[in-house]
């Protein structure tokens, strides 16, 4: 069964009667096609049915009275026509076809040499023509929207500088910059690690690269873990450029890192409680001798002997109560005041701070930001942070804490202008037992990150040597 000739809506606009009776005979001596054709007279209702879209094609006079059809062109364009206009005039002016087509005007015909032959092969270009532009806008359209709308960084890159051409908004809020920022950098002075870079630029030399993990830096130099993809391409004259995706891993990131500290906090734990289980069983059994044995043995000697096993009995049974504490705090949620606790911990550390004359700089809201938490157990988290800060500075070192309110949380930074903390012991920093000092135990640490966690509250550390460390601490409202 052969399928009905699509129905064109074509649309003539001429002063002339005459000339538009001309035009549609014409048009009606066309085969294969059918044609529903209108006239309109006069300028303005015939730009009032271009606003309306109410046809496929246009036929228009170049003299419209005080209009002329390159008016109209301009006109219909301002207005987002996207149908084609042929334009008719009664002279043939070379000056005149390059100034209507230069307008955007698809054909020009002259009135006196038209014919039947003629407008059917005009009208029939322009049909094929402008299904050929309508796809390809239409395409353009979808594929814009899928550009702006990607939750991914989407962007275009000149192959030469490597910088930045067109970017999605993803892209602009991904690396905190905007439009005209953006397109004054490389993306490769986004990249932290020189061997990416040379990556990079290795792969370039093959056409692509296919989802690679590197480590970016924003505006503020924060780290940015993202997947990257970037593949050459040519425009539609030949110039080539580059076209790349960034896919955000930073938050999955964190979430691995922190599901990674927990299970070390969560194995240490089970080797604390085992282990303090075994030494309490037979250290109750020689607690219970020694009290026995004090009644017995009442000479001097055996009095200082038992004295120095009761004292070493206490300080095991400490040690195992600290141990057990630093591995599962007792945590009691009341509400109190985030700003409160803060001061407090400063003012415990205050006898530190004064003798290695440290500078504090506090950064705290005028107010009371409420929080559920167990107030001693919280100074212990913030106070093991700003002894560590106080203790990684020389005399005169700079410490300062920024507290500030988002929507649903608090977070605290606490940072320094120490030594700062090398890449090796900054992936264990919060494993129990694992310390840098000489004397130190390594529970401090474990024990803030676990006081922390049993507040439903995250911590993220940065460092470089030399520059100094800030703790970033996140601490939700209370609801």
């Amino acid at each position: 069964m052969t399928a009905e000739p699509i129905t064109y809506r074509i649309l003539i606009v001429d002063d002339d009667e005459d000339d538009f009776f001309i035009t549609n005979q014409y048009i009606k001596n066309i085969k294969g096609y059918n044609f529903n054709v209108e006239w309109r007279y006069d300028y303005k209702s015939a730009m009032q049915d271009v606003c309306k879209k109410k046809y496929d094609l246009y036929l228009v006079d170049y003299y419209l009275g005080a209009k002329t059809g390159l008016d109209f062109i301009k006109e219909a364009f301002e207005k987002k026509c996207d149908e084609p206009i042929i334009i008719l005039t009664g002279r043939a002016a070379p000056e005149l076809d390059a100034e209507v087509m230069h307008a955007g005007a698809v054909d020009y015909l002259i009135k006196g040499e038209m014919d039947t032959e003629k407008l059917e092969r005009c009208i029939r270009h322009v049909i094929e023509k402008s299904v050929s532009v309508r796809t390809l806008k239409s395409n353009e359209r979808k594929f814009r929207h899928i550009f702006e709308r990607s939750k991914d960084a989407v962007f275009l890159i000149d192959v030469e500088t490597m910088q930045f051409t067109d970017v999605n908004e993803a892209t602009n809020m991904l690396f905190e910059l905007d439009n005209e920022q953006i397109k004054e950098i490389s993306i490769l002075d986004l990249v932290v690690n020189e061997v990416d870079k040379i990556m990079i630029k290795d792969q370039l030399q093959s056409g692509e690269v296919n989802d690679k993990e590197i480590q970016m830096n924003n505006k503020n130099k924060e780290l940015i873990f993202g997947i990257l993809s970037l593949s050459k391409e040519s425009d539609s004259g030949g110039k080539p450029f580059l076209q790349g995706i960034i896919h955000d891993i930073t938050e999955l990131k964190k979430i691995e890192k922190n599901n990674v500290r927990i299970e070390k906090l969560g194995m240490a734990e089970r080797l604390v409680r085992t282990l303090a289980h075994e030494v309490r069983n037979p250290l109750n059994n020689i607690n219970l001798s020694l009290e026995q044995l004090t009644e017995e043995m009442r000479s001097e000697d055996a009095n200082l002997y038992l004295e120095i096993i009761t004292r070493n009995s206490k300080r095991i049974e400490t040690l195992i109560t600290e141990l057990l504490g630093a591995s599962r705090p007792e945590i009691i949620l009341k509400e109190n005041d985030l700003v409160d606790i803060l001061k407090e911990s400063i003012d415990t550390a205050s006898d530190r701070i004064i003798l290695r004359h440290i500078k504090i700089e506090n950064s705290f809201p005028d107010k009371v930001l409420k929080i559920n938490a167990d107030k001693e157990k919280l100074k212990i988290a913030f106070l093991n942070i700003i002894i560590n800060a106080v203790e990684a500075m020389e005399e005169n070192g700079l410490l300062t804490l920024h507290l500030e309110e988002l929507k649903e949380e608090y977070t605290l930074s606490i940072s320094d202008n120490g030594c700062g903390i090398s890449e090796d012991n900054l992936s264990r920093l919060f494993e129990p037992y694992f310390t840098a000092k000489k004397n130190g135990m390594g529970l401090g640490l474990a024990a803030t990150m676990n006081i922390l966690k049993s507040h439903n509250a995250t911590i993220e550390v940065a460092s470089k040597l030399k520059e100094g460390t800030t703790f970033l601490i996140t601490i939700p409202k209370t609801m």
